[in-house]
């Protein structure tokens, strides 16, 4: 049976897997804490000198929450670089190349516009450690003290960090490569790569129509981007593109377009840049999927000998298992993608561009790249927990026998997972495999032999 280790996912109060994130106006999301916040990092993260670095994405809320972070680090006696709108991982690339301690996202990702959070990285591009993440939580809890005033920050504005970025992603693809003759629909999802996408791809010669372009503060996400393609696929085949390419509000996720109008997901995406860095000897390693990677991927890299390792669902435990073992490619469903030889974290420019330059390269449509990746059916059930918990019921003898069962039957065909859910109390029971009508049976027989030991427990058999 397959489960999550969260014995890896330390306790933390304000952080969650991918920094802190809310409704504006929440005790977690509002100018007060992100002044602390602002402060607490300072106060941990610019011990040795240096500057810490602040991007948004296209919220509203983002100008509030830019200040109230700048006032805290200077507070804290850090100086503050800011960059404007720039995705995430443009963040991540600046972070590095101006030597800063730290980079700091003011972004609720693929939320609305009425959340917003903040991300942090460290001076390498990589997400905080857990460690440093629990000394700011630390900090933030102690009383706001400003060094003197002689010792306080200073904030400049980096007026190239657009052409900075955009000069990096391009550098990302072999030297003398244009997109010359092909035509892309980008959405950006009123997001932050408004502004760099779809001059990353005019500069390498694609014809571009660019949709979602157009924030207004309040439009982000809204009926547009990874999360919403419908937009995306319509234009795609009705400007008879070759490719469409769509962003979430941040830029670190991707999802794609074929010709046809149909979609792309990360699994596609991850099986064609995975085959493409095998032949040009640049694949080290297996490639990194989640829990939810679907097995038609695993499937389909087994047969060209490349393996899947599969981590907990989040693109910061791939980006651990890539770290931790010195491997290059990971990636999520949600398009979540890492392509570690050219970037620290989850880039969903650079992805679309390593998979642009594969059909360049090979001459193929995006259909025909991805024809290798047959998906297997998944079928989820919920079961509500009431007052039982999950772990205790996942270890009882009995459904701990319905999944070996289970798992016997599926063989190398299939596989099950066990996973409570993060936000409601439920347990989820996955059950995948090659066969659709095989898959639906297992699952249920799991969920109903889990709801006759919850009905045992509750009757004190």
């Amino acid at each position: 049976m397959i489960k999550p280790d969260y014995n890896k996912q330390m306790k933390r109060k304000y952080f969650g897997t991918d920094g802190i994130r809310g409704r504006v106006g929440s005790d977690r999301i509002n100018p007060e804490f992100a002044l602390k916040l602002g402060w607490a990092a300072g106060r941990v993260l610019g011990k040795d000198g240096g500057a810490v670095l602040i991007g948004k994405d296209t919220r509203i809320s983002g100008y509030m929450f830019e200040s109230a972070l700048e006032a805290g680090l200077t507070a804290a006696g850090v100086d503050t670089l800011l960059t404007g709108p720039m995705p995430t991982p443009g963040i991540a690339y600046l972070t590095r190349t101006f030597r800063a301690r730290a980079g700091i996202v003011i972004s609720a990702s693929h939320n609305p516009y009425y959340d917003n959070g903040f991300k942090f990285f460290s001076a390498d591009g990589n997400k905080l450690p857990d460690e440093v993440e629990l000394e700011i939580e630390a900090q933030i809890d102690e009383p706001l003290q400003s060094v003197p005033s002689e010792k306080l920050g200073k904030a400049t504005r980096i007026d190239d960090a657009s052409g900075r970025y955009i000069e990096f992603c391009k550098s990302t693809l072999p030297q003398g490569l244009t997109l010359q003759g092909m035509k892309v629909v980008v959405d950006c999802s009123n997001g932050a790569t408004y502004h760099i996408t779809p001059d990353v791809l005019r500069e390498l010669g694609a014809e571009v129509i660019a949709i979602g372009n157009q924030p207004d503060g309040l439009n982000i996400n809204a009926g547009v981007g990874s999360t919403e393609p419908q937009a995306l696929q319509d234009e795609v085949v009705a400007q008879q593109a070759d490719a469409g390419v769509a962003l979430d509000g941040d830029g670190d996720r991707l999802i794609m377009v074929n010709h046809k109008g149909e979609l792309v997901d990360g699994d596609d995406i991850l099986y064609i840049i995975a085959i493409s860095r095998q032949q040009q000897g640049r694949l080290h390693g297996p490639v990194v999927g989640t829990l939810m990677t679907n097995l038609g991927l695993e499937l389909a890299l087994r047969k060209q000998d490349i393996g899947l390792q599969r981590t907990n669902v989040g693109d910061r435990y791939i980006v651990q298992q890539l770290l931790a073992n010195d491997w290059c490619l990971g990636g999520e469903p949600s398009g979540h993608i890492i392509c570690r030889d050219v970037s620290t974290t989850g880039d969903g420019t650079v992805a679309a561009l390593q998979v642009l330059a594969e059909m360049q390269l090979r001459g193929k449509r995006l259909d025909e790249l991805t024809q290798a990746v047959e998906k297997c059916p998944q079928l989820l059930v919920n079961i509500d927990l009431g007052s039982q918990r999950a772990d205790e019921l996942m270890e009882l003898d009995s459904v701990t026998s319905s999944v070996a069962a289970a798992e016997k039957e599926l063989a190398e065909n299939g596989r099950v997972l066990l996973r409570p859910s993060g936000t409601e109390p439920l347990l989820r029971v996955m059950v995948e495999g090659t066969d659709g009508a095989q898959v639906e049976r297992l699952a249920n027989s799991i969920a109903d032999d889990i709801r006759s030991a919850m009905s045992q427990r509750q009757d004190g058999i």
